[in-house]
């Protein structure tokens, strides 16, 4: 990783591009009521929103296009009044994005010395790897259609609170929600306007090792994106792309690692092998600690748990598990390549800087 160039805090009146870069389906007709619900929700933080070319051209042309996906990153990267991308959804196959971006020397350029607050989870991860190659410090946190598209009538507070963050120079502490919510399972435009299931915090942070005060360079993203990059077992090429470009670090020397899985809800078993398999490939080499999301719905928590105190105990690994971070809802942010401070003790993770400059 080269040195860590960090974007300047928002600003009300700024300008959001939202971008699609794994699926399309922001682009849909039956889309229409999120879109516009994200558009208000940005709007009242005082935010100015536009798409970038083809964020909105629909499932099949997104799909079948990762050079206009591409394309849509360089073109956001050179618009000097753009202050944020959004992602608007993660997906499945970003990773293809990564040759025409990493070959581009005006658009690496463009990352390093015009830096702005890019931010999106799940699939994102991959684009996170490729910014942390580039030195740029990302937002691992909400997307457009989850977090500024929630269906209820507000946003989830929780959430909210932290993309207020991104305006202050306010020091954020990361917190335990006092309340999770259930994924929904109806995305309709019925569902316009309704409540989540919700559910009291009773666990809150929970050590599973270590004790004392840890301190690193925060780093990771979703467990599965890890395993797609170096298994290659849902795409035949993108082992060789996670190759080819070092997407993934076999030493994290000094680094606060964090991990959270997806909505699909892997069995045990698939996340005691992708952690083996990271662990074979060096992931955990000279790390400090590691973050763990809390589970979506809560599935698998204890299974999980169990997994993640065995790795800490053999690899002699802090481990704080069950932050609000990734597919569990509500989310945090956590800026990737920033340096973070785990107190163990006490069970709190802070950050040491603003979120943004």
């Amino acid at each position: 990783m080269g040195c860590i160039v960090k974007p300047k805090k928002l600003q009300v009146g700024d300008k959001v591009a939202i971008i699609s870069l794994s699926s399309g389906i922001l682009g849909e007709a039956f889309m229409s009521g999120q879109k516009e619900l994200i558009e208000q929700r940005l709007a009242a933080f005082g935010l100015n929103v536009i798409y970038t070319p083809n964020a909105l051209k629909g499932l099949d042309y997104i799909k079948e296009h990762p050079e206009a996906r591409a394309a849509d990153l360089k073109w956001a990267f050179a618009q000097d009044d753009i202050k944020m991308i959004l992602c608007a959804i993660g997906g499945r196959d970003t990773y293809r994005t990564v040759p025409y971006l990493m070959t581009d020397k005006t658009f690496i350029d463009n990352v390093r010395h015009h830096p702005k607050i890019f931010m999106g989870y799940s699939d994102t991860t991959v684009n996170h790897l490729m910014f942390q190659k580039l030195g740029l410090v990302t937002y691992y946190g909400p997307s457009a259609i989850v977090d500024f598209g929630e269906l209820d009538k507000e946003m989830l507070s929780y959430t909210k609170a932290a993309i207020e963050d991104l305006f202050t120079n306010d020091v954020p502490t990361i917190t335990s929600s006092p309340y999770w919510y259930y994924e929904r399972t109806d995305f309709s435009s019925k569902a316009i306007g309704t409540k989540r299931k919700v559910a009291k915090e009773t666990r809150g942070f929970e050590v599973l090792h270590g004790h004392g005060i840890v301190k690193g360079q925060l780093f990771g993203g979703c467990l599965e994106s890890f395993g797609d990059l170096l298994l290659g077992d849902q795409c035949e090429d993108e082992a060789e792309i996670c190759q080819a470009y070092h997407l993934v670090p076999t030493d994290n020397t000094g680094k606060v690692l964090f991990l959270e899985t997806s909505e699909e809800k892997p069995k045990p078993d698939l996340v005691r092998e992708i952690l083996k398999t990271l662990e074979r490939y060096g992931f955990f080499s000279n790390a400090r600690a590691l973050l763990v999301g809390k589970p979506q719905d809560e599935q698998y928590y204890e299974e999980y748990r169990a997994i993640y105190t065995e790795l800490g105990r053999k690899l002699e690994l802090p481990i704080l598990f069950n932050l609000n971070v990734g597919h569990a809802h509500p989310r945090c942010i956590l800026p990737i390549g920033e340096q973070i401070e785990i107190d163990f003790d006490h069970k709190q993770v802070r950050l040491l800087a603003p979120l943004a400059r």
